[in-house]
């Protein structure tokens, strides 16, 4: 089949992915460069892959370099993920496109890789990308390419076999690539095309991350044959003192319910999201909106701020995200990188660095002002051996330990209550870092309404313990709910990156309850407060409290009695990730 048949056959949905990354052009937004590790000849392939604090239900690689998700698809009948990895070294550098399916977004089998540097138009790089199922479920690839002149262009690829639902192979050709930066663009700030959405003029459009000067935009191109690409003359969206815009993602979100909408959905029923990846910052940030394609414009609404200080999808090891829409399930999923916080010696020597969080699911809150994330429902079934607590009275400083299961992979659910928030601190109106807050005031400080949550990853005389807890302030209108994840504490081993992240929960407290979820894998901890609204992803490496030797408890360092009044938590079995 040639190119212009192929392409001819434009609608569908898609889904797209992000950039990582460095090579010739230079641009170490993300990880910093070790040519003398970076393939096999160095870096030693037979180096024994380490167990200690590898995960055992989220995605990982057997070996290697992982960074962040190429997009997720479902084609037909099967999921796939494609990622950026080293397949020669623990860090990053010649990365490629690595490819796995699933049937459930659980248990992953790997493919040959799907996308190498290969061709004039990619030779120095295939960064990353999206695709987009075609009408008559045709998947397209797009991404971006380093070519030889070390540009960052955007190219296309298509499968070599449509018959074959695992699309094992995948063929570049030759007239790409299909976007150039020309003389307007900065050649070496133009990546991560978005998933396409068809409007109702027939258009196909993509956004694409960028910036100018230190205003982060994403530029918004369209096309009717998805082969022809203009830019339209003004960013779809632009944003001041930002910086580099990565992995920009553009999908609509309905005003009611938790299902998913494809993402060339049109209406007045929905609102929109735009999530970019801030490359000095290495947090994401996304607003809610309304989207304008008559005249090809996005304008957040004044719920949150639009820039550093707005809202985040996660307040912890979270970045490169990518959603897609679900078919089959009615439902948007998103996907995330959770890098590693300990050392390149450390990632070196265990053969590995990189996993993905759980997939989330992901919908509108009823106030219409944020988003709320829950790990897809296919996770339960990894669920085995449970234990429960119910109306577990906690006073000030004490703590209890929920025995019975194996805290080091674990599920846990609880609902947490209080009698009164009278004793709640008074809220500093100069508290606008949630961060600072946390750091400064810790798991183990006495306050009035908390801390009070988990104490995880624990070891048995708590030298070692990750805290996930909550802390109330009173505010001159309102009450103010902060969520930690403090890895501080998390292990005895120097050289680590051990932080504390924290977000605000906008949560109405008038039934005087607070939800927390928090899955536990070795060494990864996400955590979803108040059903999702703030969620935490945290990286941490125990000494001891490792394997059957990590514990968990309840704790409460607050004035005001907290109760558990409902928790269940559950051993976890590990995935098949082959």
């Amino acid at each position: 089949m040639n190119f212009f048949t192929l392409l001819a056959i434009l609608f569908g949905f898609s889904f797209c992915s992000l950039f990582i990354g460095n090579g010739p052009v230079v641009i170490q937004a993300l990880h910093k460069i070790y040519p003398e590790l970076q393939s096999l000849e160095n870096g030693n392939d037979t180096t024994e892959i380490k167990q200690l604090h590898r995960t055992g239900f989220h995605f990982q690689p057997h070996r290697h370099w992982m960074n962040g998700p190429n997009g997720p698809m479902y084609f037909k009948g099967i999921y796939h993920l494609f990622y950026q990895y080293n397949p020669e070294g623990a860090v990053w550098g010649n990365i490629v496109w690595a490819h796995s399916i699933s049937k459930d977004l659980i248990n992953w089998k790997s493919l040959k890789p799907a996308l190498s540097p290969s061709k004039p138009f990619d030779i120095n790089g295939c960064w990353s990308g999206s695709a987009t199922v075609l009408p008559g479920l045709k998947p397209v690839i797009l991404y971006t390419g380093i070519d030889t002149q070390n540009r960052q262009v955007q190219n296309y690829a298509i499968p070599a076999n449509l018959s074959d639902p695992h699309l094992t192979e995948w063929v570049k050709p030759d007239n790409n690539p299909i976007v150039d930066p020309g003389t307007e663009v900065n050649s070496s700030a133009f990546r991560d095309p978005s998933t396409a959405w068809l409007s109702l003029n027939g258009h196909w459009n993509t956004i694409i991350g960028s910036r100018s000067e230190q205003t982060g935009m994403a530029y918004l191109y369209r096309s009717r044959n998805f082969l022809n690409w203009t830019k339209v003359e003004q960013p779809l969206h632009s944003v001041p003192n930002t910086g580099m815009w990565e992995c920009p993602d553009f999908y609509p979100v309905s005003h009611f319910g938790r299902f998913g909408l494809d993402t060339s959905v049109m209406g007045n029923w929905f609102k929109h999201v735009l999530k970019v990846s801030l490359e000095m910052t290495r947090y994401e940030y996304y607003t809610v909106g309304k989207y304008y394609p008559m005249t090809d414009k996005y304008v957040p609404d004044n719920t949150s701020a639009d820039g550093w200080s707005g809202l985040r999808y996660d307040y912890g090891n979270f970045y490169a995200s990518k959603s897609f829409y679900d078919p089959m399930k009615k439902r948007r999923v998103l996907w995330g990188w959770a890098n590693e916080s300990d050392s390149v010696q450390d990632d070196v020597s265990k053969g590995w660095a990189g996993i993905q969080a759980i997939p989330r699911t992901v919908w509108l809150d009823p106030n219409g002002k944020q988003l709320l994330q829950w790990p897809i429902m296919e996770l339960n079934r990894l669920r085995r051996k449970i234990v429960m607590m119910l109306n577990q009275k906690l006073v000030k400083g004490q703590n209890v330990e929920i025995k019975g299961i194996t805290a080091a992979q674990a599920d846990v659910e609880v609902i947490f209550s209080f009698s009164s928030l009278d004793n709640a601190e008074a809220f500093d109106p100069s508290w606008v870092d949630a961060q600072a807050v946390c750091s400064q005031l810790g798991s183990t400080a006495q306050g009035g309404v908390g801390p009070f949550g988990l104490l995880t990853l624990a070891s048995e005389n708590l030298e070692e313990f990750t805290p996930v807890f909550f802390r109330i302030f009173k505010a001159e209108a309102n009450h103010v709910v902060l969520m930690c994840s403090d890895a501080r504490s998390s292990s005895l081993k120097d050289g680590l990156y051990k932080p504390t992240f924290a977000g605000f929960v906008d949560i109405d407290l008038s039934s005087k309850k607070l939800s927390l979820r928090s899955l536990i894998d070795h060494s990864v901890i996400e955590s979803f407060g108040g059903g999702g609204k703030t969620c935490i992803t945290s990286r941490v490496y125990p000494t001891k409290a490792v394997f059957g030797d990590a514990h968990l408890h309840v704790f409460n360092n607050g004035t005001e009695s907290i109760t558990v009044e409902y928790l269940s938590a559950w051993s976890m079995r590990s995935a098949w990730v082959n």
